[in-house]
């Protein structure tokens, strides 16, 4: 299969890479031609434009920093794309950005599919790399085979916005974690530990040692909040601990005082006999939702394949 690649950054680079290894004939393009050095020396092919890529390709992957700059791309390609060619966008991009462009390009028989990643530029380039894909199904499984050439996990989503959904779920959520524990931890230092002593110590707690998310599915996603392994009313005293210590030590804590308001409505509810996750039902009350829960057995599945 003739394979495009546009964009050769830290991530794009690595990717790209992957595609050659999987046997792919390979024409890529990027401002900078010294980015390109090390795929043209495996045997990609240069063009230099992306129309010209655009005519030479069947399905093109782009891995740019910004939605105005996969706007200007798809200027290019629209125009020099063959109908029935697919194009996997693996930028971060907003929802209505990527329907937008997928709306457009169908009038021209083109399917495009947003596709954005994790896993860093060590994932892209050893392909432990995580890819979620939104857009037409039958595309997404006629190019598995490819896909897997890039990633152990490209999994799709659903319809065309899905995969960025996702992304920007995993994105903020990974930054809400990293936050409070940066919080936290300006505590901890300041109440006088070291840091790097500190840093094992609550790495080697049992939310240091489990995947970050994986609370969350065994509690609130299972609906499991009735048979506490820790109940809400002694992580709400653990909290209230530690936000009694950072203002010992006058260190500010916004998003951990926020935390704390949200607990202490939920024992105001009663909830104190419930597992410490059950203030979280508070945030789906707010969106408007009704409560999460999944099929125990599917859900096993995903803890299985992961």
């Amino acid at each position: 299969m003739k394979v495009g690649f546009i964009g050769l950054g830290q991530m794009g680079r690595g990717i790209a890479g992957n595609v050659l290894a999987g046997g792919h004939e390979l024409v890529v393009t990027d401002l900078s031609p010294q980015a390109a050095a090390s795929l043209l020396e495996r045997g990609a092919t240069w063009a230099d434009s992306a129309e010209e890529l655009g005519r030479q390709v069947e399905v093109v992957f782009t891995s740019l920093p910004t939605p105005p700059d996969v706007e200007k791309v798809a200027e290019s390609l629209e125009q020099t794309l063959p109908a029935g060619a697919a194009w996997f966008d693996l930028s971060t991009n907003s929802v209505d950005g990527v329907r937008a462009l997928a709306a457009r390009l169908a009038e021209r028989s083109i399917s495009f599919l947003d596709a954005p990643v994790s896993g860093g530029p060590e994932g892209a380039a050893s392909g432990r790399l995580a890819i979620w894909v939104g857009g037409e199904r039958d595309v997404f499984d006629r190019h598995l085979a490819l896909l897997q050439a890039l990633s152990d996990k490209p999994a799709y989503i659903g319809e065309t916005g899905a995969g960025t959904i996702a992304k920007l779920v995993h994105n903020m959520t990974s930054l809400g974690i990293s936050a409070v524990l940066g919080e936290m931890m300006t505590v901890g230092v300041k109440a006088g530990l070291d840091p790097l002593a500190l840093f094992e110590a609550i790495r080697s707690g049992a939310a240091g040692r489990a995947r970050s998310f994986d609370k969350f599915g065994k509690r609130i996603l299972a609906g499991d909040l009735d048979t506490p392994s820790f109940q809400l009313r002694l992580a709400y005293k653990d909290a209230g601990l530690a936000l009694r210590l950072a203002r010992e030590f006058d260190v500010e804590t916004t998003l951990s005082d926020a935390i704390y308001e949200t607990m202490t409505e939920a024992m105001d509810r009663g909830w104190g006999g419930r597992d410490s996750q059950a203030f979280l039902l508070l945030q789906q009350e707010r969106a408007g939702i009704p409560p999460m829960k999944v099929d125990p057995h599917e859900l096993q599945a995903v803890f299985d394949r992961t």
